[in-house]
């Protein structure tokens, strides 16, 4: 039947079908591959005309590696670009940094201006020949010249200053310096100057030369608290940039470098000596003749007898940078010439800026510092005073608002917040300071040894790095990246905005905080729990005195974050700090509760202090801006001191307030540790009083005895306290008394 079936028509004919697949098949696969074969040989005979060796060759593989590199080059300046860009994504970008604004102080007074001066601005035909000249020898003599990075200027600049040892000549061009001013801050980082280039060549296509050096001439900071050239020739000589004579516009020339060492009103002998440096450059770039400025050289430009006036210019950048958020914000609608009343306290700000021009005056070099910074708020987010670092014309980089330091020990009450949060903790509760790892990180204290058994509260008040991260771990369960992550959500919550680094040495501050949003977390404190919005603007105003916004109407309210009970029970922790331990020069006397924690980092290269009363508070921060290392310099030393002068002075003649939840009787009730051999509970373990056993309360007792029967004797044989006081015309401590 198989073979009947095999020799069938129909199984014949598959036979064939499939027969003829398979030579179908076959075949196209040969005449593919000869195809392949042909194809290749003609490509390789092809390719042999292009054939080259010897230096030609070595010409080739340089050009294919140009090539190469320079698409990878494309590839990262675009990624480079792309946040410089982003800046300039908004149509109306000029018009946003348009702005005139005068600023009040709390108290009416006008205390400076920020923005182009609408009412008399002066176009730039009108400006004298000389004055345009003597600006473009002294800060960028190929500005017509360059695409807005002058790579001559720069690569001169550059080896005039290797040659010198020191920064002798600048290399940003005026375009740069302009972009510098429109979009970015005064930070010294790689990151700046790479934005700074890219927004100078954005700038260079979508503006001329002429609109550019308007801008800049219009909005370049000039010493006095005047921006601008025009306001720079009303302050120092009294009229319009339109007729000052050659000598002045020299002077004015000479201010773009350093404003306030050269401002004429501050010192006259250097700004006339930049001045002549002016003059000599004109002669050297050609602009000028020797015999056109040699009478401006015997004849040296005399300012107007002005007094030195000082300007809250770090305060007015913060309020400035407010004002221009909320008009791109749409709130303050079309209007473009604003009055604004700040809360600034002018008297503050500057006892504030004078307490630390004297202490890095007298103890900077004795501890190797030369910058600091501090920030003066109310509980509600309300800035009475800013102080961004030493001197403004040298540097208008804003170290309270913009520089990012490591708080150190400050940074321990969003720890301890959080353990308290966990419902495990209590001020009262007993830990351990002992040696502590995690992992292959070991943490020490300051003082290099460990205290035993303690209360958390006086853990807090000794500034203890054992018991933080500790602390951490035990607020994860024993994770201690889950208790770190619950620390940083805290400080979220808190307003902190830095990227706080995961590591194991975080809750003792060895990651960067912004100085004035760590004064902002502080107030939380005080205020029982409510996230804390720096602000500067109280009313604002247009032209016609009509009010645009205030704050207490149009700002969004405080928000609850963090649990009232447990803050309270931090702010009673952290007045123990002022009071018993390492912020104790902060105490502000009798009647004023202060809570406050210092913080000191690795190497003494930041130190600060923040504190707050139920009045107002803030931090200060002291360190150099290229992190070299200060003198042993701790939190609790110069930064501590300076709180308290400063604060002192802010509570003269103000209404006190209490701290939320925390009153002077109200003090945390410390726990004892016991005689009888009870040990001391672990981190996380349930808490149980201590207590005195019948033998030791005796004890005491009997020395309490004995103390008193001595007193006794020795008054009654010597002269008392009060008399010795008397007679020497001042206060005597009388024995027992708190000193």
């Amino acid at each position: 039947m198989f073979e009947r079936l095999w020799s069938s028509s129909f199984v014949k004919r598959i036979r064939r079908i499939l027969l003829s697949a398979d030579a179908l098949i076959d075949s196209s696969v040969f005449d593919s591959g000869r195809r392949s074969r042909e194809l290749y040989e003609n490509f390789s005979t092809f390719m042999e005309r292009f054939h080259v060796s010897g230096f030609a060759r070595l010409g080739v593989e340089l050009a294919c590696e140009t090539l190469t590199w320079g698409v990878i080059g494309l590839i990262a300046m675009a990624a480079l670009a792309s946040s410089a860009f982003q800046m300039t994504s908004e149509g109306d970008w000029l018009k946003q940094t348009d702005l005139a604004v005068t600023f009040l102080d709390r108290y009416g007074n006008e205390v400076g201006q920020r923005g182009i001066k609408h009412d008399d601005a002066v176009p730039l035909e009108e400006y004298p020949d000389y004055l345009i000249k003597a600006v473009l020898a002294t800060e960028d003599r190929r500005f017509y010249e360059h695409f807005g990075i002058d790579v001559i200027g720069t690569a001169r600049a550059l080896t005039v200053n290797a040659r010198s040892s020191g920064v002798v000549q600048g290399g940003s061009s005026i375009t740069q310096q302009l972009a510098k001013n429109l979009f970015l801050s005064n930070e010294r980082t790689i990151t700046r100057k790479i934005n700074e280039a890219f927004l100078a060549l954005w700038l260079e296509h979508h503006l001329t030369k002429r609109e550019i050096l308007k801008l800049y001439l219009d909005r370049v900071y000039m010493g006095g608290g005047a921006f601008g050239i025009q306001a720079a020739a009303e302050f120092y000589f009294g009229k319009s940039v339109k007729d000052v004579t050659l000598a002045e516009a020299a002077m004015l020339a000479g201010l773009f470098k350093a404003p306030t060492k050269y401002a004429p009103h501050n010192n006259l002998p250097a700004a006339r000596a930049r001045a002549n440096d002016v003059l000599n450059n004109l002669v050297d770039a050609g602009f000028m003749t020797e015999s056109q400025v040699i009478a401006a050289q015997k004849s040296p430009a005399t300012p107007v007898d002005r007094q030195r006036q000082d300007s809250p210019d770090w305060y007015l950048d913060f309020a400035y940078g407010e004002i221009r958020k909320l008009a791109a914000a749409g709130k303050l609608g079309d209007n473009r010439v604003l009055a604004v009343r700040t809360a600034l306290d002018s008297n503050v700000q500057k006892h504030a800026e004078e307490v630390i021009e004297k202490n890095l005056r007298e103890q900077g070099r004795s501890y190797h510092v030369k910058q600091a910074a501090m920030v003066v708020m109310e509980p509600d987010g309300a800035v009475r005073a800013i102080i961004g670092g030493r001197d403004y014309g040298a540097s208008q980089f804003n170290r309270a608002t913009d520089g990012s330091r490591q708080p150190g020990s400050s940074f321990k009450p969003y720890v301890y917040l959080t353990a308290l949060m966990t419902g495990r903790f209590k001020p009262t509760t007993i830990v351990t300071d002992r040696p502590t790892c995690i992992g292959n990180y070991c943490v020490h204290n300051y003082s290099g040894g460990y205290a035993g058994s303690m209360p958390l509260a006086m853990a807090l008040a000794k500034s203890l790095n054992t018991v933080a991260i500790q602390l951490s771990q035990a607020i994860g369960n024993g994770d201690s990246r889950i208790g770190r992550a619950k620390i940083i959500e805290t400080c979220r919550k808190l307003g902190i905005s830095t990227p706080l680094e995961d590591t194991p040495s975080l809750p003792v501050g060895q990651s960067d905080v912004i100085l004035i949003e760590h004064s902002s977390a502080y107030a939380a404190f005080v205020n029982g729990g409510k996230r804390v919005i720096p602000f500067a603007a109280v009313e604002i105003r247009n032209r016609q005195g009509d009010l645009l916004y205030r704050h207490d109407r149009d700002a969004p309210p405080q928000k609850q974050v963090l649990p009232y009970e447990k803050v309270v029970d931090l702010a009673g922790m952290m007045k123990k700090v002022v009071e018993e331990g390492t912020g104790r020069r902060a105490q502000l006397g009798e009647g004023i509760d202060v809570i406050g924690k210092t913080g000191t980092t690795n190497g003494y290269k930041d130190a600060w202090f923040c504190g707050y009363s139920g009045t107002m508070g803030g931090c200060v921060w002291y360190g150099n801006d290229d992190n070299e290392p200060m003198n042993n310099m701790t939190g609790g030393t110069l930064p501590a001191g300076t709180w308290h002068d400063v604060m002192a002075y802010a509570h003269q003649g103000v209404a006190l307030k209490p701290i939320v939840g925390l009153t002077t009787q109200a003090r945390p009730e410390a726990a004892t540790v016991s005689e009888n051999g009870a040990k001391p509970l672990e981190l996380g373990a349930p808490q149980r009083p201590a207590t005195l056993s019948k033998g030791a309360a005796q004890a005491l007792e009997s020395i309490e005895k004995k103390a008193r029967s001595a007193a006794t004797g020795r008054q009654s044989s010597l002269v008392s306290p009060a008399t010795i006081a008397q007679t020497r015309g001042g206060d005597f401590p009388t024995i027992g008394a708190v000193q």
